[in-house]
């Protein structure tokens, strides 16, 4: 008997904060997302302003998988944008737990429509040469 998919709620508050988040023209700024397991609520842990990805590497928590990160992207031609990145982060854990974030994490995309969605293994991984090249996809 296979226990049933674990699909978190969004938080409203969240949601407004990440829609704020996109429609500013500031640079690098993150919000660490995590799950509150006991709500099964997707929440804001921690947010940043003005932080590089090699900085944001050292502030994630080795266990929160979700990081939303307005970036300051320069492209090959001098145009300016400010992608919103989802990068999603696959913490070892139980099979359970990690379906929980998986289906957690499609919600979670869908509600505040986001387009670049990134998968990294590892947070050390997480440099800004690793960013650009994500997101030199979307020309």
């Amino acid at each position: 008997q296979s226990e049933s998919l674990v699909v978190c709620e969004v938080d409203e508050d969240l949601v407004k904060k990440l829609r704020e988040f996109r429609f500013r023209k500031e640079t690098n700024n993150a919000a660490i997302i995590k799950i509150d397991k006991d709500k099964q609520l997707v929440i804001l842990e921690e947010e940043h302003k003005d932080i590089s990805p090699d900085d944001l590497k050292d502030e994630l928590p080795e266990r929160q998988p979700f990081i939303v990160y307005s970036y300051k992207y320069e492209h090959d031609d001098g145009r300016v944008s400010y992608p919103l990145c989802f990068i999603f982060s696959s913490p070892v854990c139980r099979p359970e737990q990690q379906m929980m974030y998986a289906g957690s994490k499609n919600k979670l995309v869908q509600t505040v429509e986001l387009t670049k969605v990134f998968e990294i293994r590892n947070t050390e991984d997480l440099t800004e040469e690793w960013l650009r090249e994500k997101l030199g996809f979307f020309r």
